[in-house]
C-alpha cells in the first residue's frame, strides 16, 4: 500500500493526513526528475561530443578516404604536368626545329581559360581547396592535352609534307655517271666553245653518247618539253616545287610531255647535240627561287665524301664548258 504522511491539528488534536493537489504532486515529480534531466543531457551532449555515431563514423572515414584519393591524384598530376613539360620541350626543340617550324607561342601552350568563377560550386566545405586546386589542375592539364595533341597533327603533316619535299628537291645526277667521268664543264665564268668569250655557264655538263638516258633528278611537273631557239635546242623543263626547277639541254629524243607528272629516277629523254652545243652532251641547270644554283650541290644522294670533293675538282678546274 502507498505510504501516506500525516500532520498534527492542534485545534483538533488530532493527526490529519496530508493530501496534495495535483500540482504540488506534479511539481514533487518534477524536483526529482531534474536532476536525472539533467545528467542525461549532458552525457547526450557529451557522447554527440566527442563519439561519433556508426554512421558519422563511417562518414569520416569516407571522408578521410576521399583526401587520400585526392592527395594521390595530385601526386600522378604532378608527373603527368613533367611528363607533358617533357613533350612540349621535344615538341619546340627537336620535332619543330628538324622540321623549320615556328614553336607554338606560349600563351597558347598555358591553354588559359578566363571569364567568370566556374568552381564556386566547389566552395564552402571543409575540403574545398583541395578539391578546387585539383580540379583546376586538371582542366589546365586537359586544356594542355588538346594543345599538343593539335601541335602533333601539325608535326605529323609537316612529315608527310617534308617527306614529299625531299623526294622533290633534285639530289641525284642526270646521267649514269661512274666513276665520274662524264662530269665535264661546271658552274661559273668559261670560254663558250662557240662563241669564244667569256660566258656564265649557269649549270653542269655531263658528256655521254647520243641516246645515253636523262634520268629526272626529283619528283615534280614538266613544264616545258620541246625544241627552243634560245641555245638550249631539245630540252625539258621541270618544276619540282618548293622554288625548285631543273632543266635538261641539248636532248635527242623527249619521253615526256608538258603537264606530265614525273618521278625521281624516270627517264625523260636521251642525250644529244641540239641547240648551241659542241658536240653529244647534257646541259643541266637546277634554279632555287627562280635564280640558278650549283647543281654540284645538289648530288648528294649520288655521292660519297670522297665522290664529292672529287666532282668538285673536276667542275671546277673545267675552263670551257660544251654549251
Amino acid at each position: 500500500m502507498p505510504e501516506h504522511k500525516y500532520r498534527f491539528n492542534p485545534q483538533t488534536l488530532n493527526f490529519e493526513r496530508i493530501r496534495l493537489s495535483a500540482w504540488q504532486r506534479t511539481k514533487r515529480i518534477l524536483l526529482l526528475l531534474t536532476p536525472g534531466l539533467v545528467v542525461g543531457l549532458l552525457g547526450i551532449f557529451l557522447v554527440y561530443q566527442f563519439l561519433d555515431s556508426p554512421k558519422e563514423a563511417l562518414l569520416r572515414r569516407e571522408n578521410k578516404q576521399l583526401l587520400l584519393q585526392y592527395e594521390l591524384l595530385n601526386k600522378q598530376l604532378a608527373e603527368l604536368d613533367r611528363v607533358m613539360l617533357d613533350v612540349r620541350r621535344r615538341d619546340d626543340n627537336i620535332y619543330r626545329v628538324i622540321f623549320e617550324a615556328d614553336p607554338l607561342p606560349e600563351n597558347m601552350r598555358q591553354a588559359g581559360s578566363g571569364g567568370s568563377n566556374r568552381y564556386k560550386d566547389l566552395q564552402g566545405f571543409a575540403s574545398s581547396d583541395l578539391v578546387t586546386d585539383t580540379r583546376k589542375r586538371l582542366d589546365k592539364l586537359s586544356r594542355q592535352l588538346v594543345v599538343q595533341s593539335k601541335s602533333l597533327d601539325e608535326v605529323a603533316s609537316m612529315v608527310l609534307r617534308k617527306q614529299e619535299m625531299l623526294a622533290s628537291i633534285p639530289s641525284i645526277q642526270p646521267v649514269a655517271n661512274k666513276d665520274l667521268t662524264s662530269t665535264a664543264g661546271g658552274f661559273g665564268w668559261r670560254i663558250h666553245p662557240i662563241h669564244k668569250i667569256s660566258k656564265f655557264h649557269a649549270g653542269m655538263d655531263f658528256t655521254a653518247k647520243t641516246g645515253t638516258p636523262i634520268y629526272a633528278t626529283g619528283d615534280g611537273r614538266v613544264v616545258f618539253a620541246e625544241y627552243a631557239t634560245n641555245g638550249y635546242g631539245m630540252h625539258v623543263i621541270i618544276d619540282h616545287g618548293y622554288d625548285y626547277q631543273t632543266l635538261y639541254a641539248h636532248l635527242s629524243k623527249l619521253n615526256v610531255k608538258r603537264g606530265q607528272k614525273v618521278k625521281r629516277g624516270d627517264v625523260i629523254g636521251l642525250i644529244g647535240n641540239t641547240g648551241l652545243s659542241a658536240g653529244p652532251h647534257l646541259h643541266y641547270e637546277v634554279h632555287k627561287g627562280g635564280e640558278p644554283v650549283d647543281p654540284v650541290n645538289f648530288f648528294f644522294n649520288d655521292l660519297s665524301p670522297q665522290e664529292y670533293v672529287q666532282m668538285l675538282e673536276i667542275s671546277r678546274n673545267a675552263g670551257q664548258s660544251l654549251d
